[in-house]
C-alpha cells in the first residue's frame, strides 16, 4: 500500500488545491452567518439554479420562503426537497409567470393579502439570450422579463415591504450591464434588427436603473433597494447560448470553464449575503460585483437615464401612481423631481398590443 500513498496525496492536494482556488477565483463565501427566523422571503425563480440554492440557504436560516415560479410542477418539487432537506415547513411553492402583467397581479394581490409580512424580495428569475420571442403582453421577452416583470412586481409589493420595515429589495443584473444601452425610441427591438445579446444587456442595465430609482424613492421609509452580478454561474439561463455543445469546446475548455464558472450553490452566496448581512442593513442603492460593492457602469449611474425608465414602464405595464414608490418630497438624494417641462419631454410608450 505504501507505493499509493505518494500518488493519493499529491492527488488530494491537487484537488483541494483547486478548489481553493476555484473558491478564490469565484469570489468566495457569503461571510455573514446571520440567521432570519421570523422573516418572509419572496424569491421569483426558485424552482432552479441560484434561486433555488438561495431559497434553500435562507430556508437553512429559519426565513419563511416564498418560492415564485413559472414551472409549478418544478416549482413545488423544489419545495419539497428544501423542506426535507431543512427541516424547515415554510417553504411555499406559488404561481407567477413575469412574463404576463396579469400573472404577476395575481401573484402580488395574493401575497398582500395572505402574508402577513415581507422582509426581503428577491427578484431572481431572468432569460438570457432567447430567440426574439414576445411576452404574453407583447414585451421583447428579456426586457419585458428581466426589467419589466419585477418593475411591477416590486412597486405592487412595496407597501407590505414598507409595513415590514426594515426590509430589504435585491435584484439580480449581470456584469453584462457594462455593454448596454436603453434605446428608450425602441425598447421592444420592433424597428431595428434583433440583437439577442444586445436585448439581454439592455435589460441587465434597466435592473441597475431601477434599482437606483426606487433606493431614490425609498429614502426614509426602511426599504433598501441593491442590484447584484451574482458572478458567472452554470446554470440553466444560458442554454440559449449554444456553449460548449461541441465535444471540441467540451474537452478544451472545459476544465478552465471548471474553474472559472461557478456552481449555483456559490452564485447564490452574494443574494443571500445581501438579504442577510447585518452591515449592510442600511446600505441602498449599490451594486455589487459578487461580494463586493463595485461602482457599475457610467451608464448606469445616469439618473436623468433611470428617472426616464421609470416613467417608460410605468406607462407600459399600466402602473397607475397610487400603485408604485413616489419621488422624495425633498431633494438631496440623487436626482431632481421632475418639472412640469422635463415631464413633457419624457416620451410615454403605449402598450403593445397583444400577441
Amino acid at each position: 500500500m505504501n507505493k499509493y500513498i505518494l500518488p493519493v496525496s499529491v492527488l488530494g492536494t491537487v484537488v483541494g488545491c483547486g478548489v481553493l482556488l476555484k473558491d478564490h477565483v469565484t469570489g468566495g463565501s457569503c461571510p455573514s452567518k446571520d440567521k432570519i427566523k421570523g422573516k418572509t422571503v419572496v424569491i421569483t425563480g426558485a424552482n432552479t439554479g441560484i434561486g433555488k440554492e438561495t431559497a434553500r440557504e435562507l430556508a437553512k436560516r429559519g426565513g419563511r420562503i416564498i418560492m415564485g415560479c413559472r414551472d409549478m410542477e418544478k416549482c413545488e418539487a423544489a419545495t419539497r426537497e428544501i423542506r426535507g432537506e431543512t427541516l424547515n415547513s415554510q417553504v411555499y411553492a406559488r404561481h407567477i409567470d413575469l412574463a404576463s402583467i396579469k400573472s404577476i397581479r395575481e401573484f402580488a394581490n395574493w401575497v398582500n393579502q395572505e402574508e402577513e409580512r415581507v422582509d426581503i424580495l428577491i427578484n431572481n428569475a431572468g432569460v438570457m439570450r432567447c430567440p426574439h420571442w414576445k411576452t404574453e403582453d407583447g414585451f421583447e421577452m428579456q426586457f419585458g422579463v428581466n426589467h419589466l416583470g419585477h418593475f411591477l412586481l416590486t412597486n405592487l409589493l412595496l407597501e407590505k415591504l414598507k409595513s415590514s420595515a426594515p426590509s430589504r429589495i435585491i435584484t439580480l443584473s449581470s456584469l453584462a450591464h457594462i455593454v448596454g444601452e436603453i434605446d428608450f425610441d425602441d425598447l421592444n427591438w420592433e424597428k431595428k434588427k434583433y440583437n439577442t445579446k444586445m436585448a439581454y444587456c439592455q435589460s441587465k442595465l434597466a435592473n441597475v436603473l431601477f434599482t437606483r430609482e426606487l433606493a431614490r424613492r425609498l429614502q426614509g421609509t426602511g426599504v433598501t433597494a441593491n442590484s447584484l452580478h451574482p458572478g458567472v454561474v452554470a446554470t440553466e439561463l444560458g442554454r440559449h447560448t449554444g456553449m460548449h455543445q461541441s465535444s471540441l469546446s467540451s474537452s478544451v475548455l472545459g476544465p478552465l470553464f471548471y474553474m472559472l464558472v461557478k456552481s449555483p450553490k456559490q452564485g447564490a452566496h452574494p443574494s443571500v449575503y445581501l438579504a442577510v448581512a447585518k452591515e449592510l442593513e442600511e446600505a441602498t442603492g449599490r451594486y455589487y460585483d459578487v461580494l463586493q460593492e463595485k461602482e457599475p457602469a457610467p451608464l448606469a449611474l445616469d439618473d436623468s437615464a433611470a428617472l426616464r425608465l421609470w416613467d417608460v414602464s410605468a406607462a407600459l405595464v399600466g402602473l397607475k401612481p397610487a400603485e408604485m414608490a413616489p419621488p422624495p418630497k425633498e431633494e438631496g438624494v440623487s436626482v431632481a423631481t421632475p418639472t412640469a417641462q422635463t415631464q413633457a419631454q419624457l416620451p410615454v410608450t403605449p402598450l403593445p398590443e397583444k400577441v
